[in-house]
Formats: C-alpha cells, structure tokens, sequence
C-alpha cells in the first residue's frame, strides 16, 4: 500500500492495480469460464497462458489482448460476451490504465522529476504538440479518444500552477527539441509553452545538448517522485506497459542517476537561452 493506493504483486517493484473496467472484463471472463465447468489450469490451457495468467486478468490486474480475446471465446461458447466486455474495455478513455495510479501519487508529492529523451515530456506538451503525439498513434485513434487523450494530458499540467509548493525538474535531450513533430506552428507553439512554464517559481526546465561527453540517460526515461513522508519511487514506461518501482534500493540508484543528469545538463538560465535561440529560428 503506498499512500492509500494498492499494488498488485506481479512483476518487480508491483504492477498497478487497474481500471474498473479491467475488472468488469475479468469477471466477465471468470464467469463464463466457471459457467463453462472449466478450472483456471484447464481454461489456460486453452487460452495458452499459465493459470496464474489467468487469474491476473480475471482479477483485473492483467492487460487481455486480442488473441486471448479470440481464444476466451472459443472456450467459452463463442457467445460473443469476451468480445463485447473487451470492446467496452478498450474505449475506455483518458489515461492509460497501468498510468492512472501514478498519476495520482503525483497529485500528493512533494518533488516531481522527468527525464525523457523520446519526446517533450507530457506536463509540459502544448495542446497542438499533445495532439501531434495522439495523430501518430498506432493503431489509429478515433476522434473521440484522440479528444480523451489529449485532454487527459492537459488536465494534469494544472499541477504546475495548481501546487506552488510542489518543485518539478525536467531533463529533455536537446534532439527532441529540435524534431518537426507537426508543422512549424506547433513546433512554435510547443517552445513558446515550454517558455511560460519555464517561468513558474517552482518549474525547472534543463536541455541536455546535442553535444555532450557523458550521458547518465542512456538506459532510457525516467519519472521520478518523493512522497511527502519522504519515500522515492520511479516509473517506467515501455511500449504498451508501465511500472512503479517501490522499492528502496532500485528507486535509489535512478534518483542518483538523475542527479547526474542535472549536473550534465545545461543548467536552467542555459537552458531557457537555447530554447529562445531555437524558437527565434523557426
């Protein structure tokens, strides 16, 4: 339990307990699955999963994919009930669900870290560059969940203003900063955003330059916070996953790694020049 919120034991450092409608879908599945007289060992056997797969999924803290889907089916009937609750699932809008605990632990913390070396990170996205993200979504989203995604990622920049109290750090490699993602007007727009946020008292905004001897980011992203009892927790994110790492010793070596990058990095006055000098440029 981390401030009220429950982890699941899966995986290390504990995957997130999910969305309700995970859950719905799971003991949509259980249901048919004990209709159908099957035990979890027998339904995996169907499905190609492990028993304890099975139970991850019936119990909502596992992502079900199409071809478990397709398989559910056609060990429970073929009724077209997986189908129907995994459609349900799948619009769900907003966050994505493995996100949504962290999302709110950042709502409670006291420090708030982002290195990101794929994109300008989310909390400092302007609207037409968060939209830029969403349209290069693959599979394609719909225009009401490019809407929901969009405005999921905008109603969390409110902490910047909303918190005072709260400090945010971001290290964004420089590359990123020069990507045409979209056209010239939302490039503009994108740094004259970062520019305002890079105001804020208590907002600090760090470029690590293109040329640079030694990088502690190689290993990828990462997100960093402190809880207000003083803990250190991180997440990362991969393609189509995400994970909480609570775990002391593991949250520690990133937050050293992260204060390395800061020392690496432009510091923020620097860094402010640079984003003028490539918004004059456009």
């Amino acid at each position: 339990m981390v401030h009220g919120v429950e982890w699941a034991s899966q995986g290390p450092g504990g995957e997130p307990e999910s969305s309700d409608s995970m859950k719905a879908f799971g003991a949509v599945v259980q249901a048919l699955r004990e209709h159908a007289g099957l035990s979890r060992e027998e339904f995996g056997t169907r499905v190609h999963l492990s028993k304890h797969s099975v139970a991850s999924i019936e119990l909502g803290r596992r992502l079900a994919d199409q071809r478990f889907v397709e398989l559910a089916e056609g060990a429970t009937g073929a009724t077209g009930a997986v189908r129907g609750a995994f459609r349900h699932m799948s619009r769900q809008p907003g966050l994505a669900a493995w996100f949504r605990t962290w999302a709110r632990l950042e709502r409670e913390a006291v420090y708030l870290a982002t290195y990101e070396c794929r994109l300008v990170p989310g909390m400092l996205q302007s609207e037409g560059y968060a939209r830029a993200v969403f349209s290069n979504s693959i599979p394609p989203l719909s225009d009401e969940q490019l809407e929901a995604q969009v405005a999921a990622r905008l109603g969390r920049q409110s902490m910047l203003r909303e918190r005072p109290n709260t400090s945010f750090s971001f290290v964004v490699d420089e590359h990123i900063l020069r990507r045409r993602l979209g056209d010239s007007g939302v490039s503009r727009g994108l740094l004259d955003h970062m520019l305002a946020c890079a105001q804020l008292r208590n907002v600090e905004i760090q470029v690590m330059p293109l040329e640079c001897q030694a990088h502690a980011g190689l290993d990828g992203p990462l997100a960093l916070l402190e809880t207000p009892d003083g803990r250190h927790l991180a997440y990362a994110e991969g393609q189509e996953t995400g994970r909480l790492i609570a775990d002391g010793k593991e949250a520690a070596v990133l937050h050293r790694r992260y204060a390395t990058l800061r020392a690496q990095a432009l510091n923020p006055l620097d860094s402010v020049g640079l984003l003028e000098r490539i918004r004059g440029a456009l």
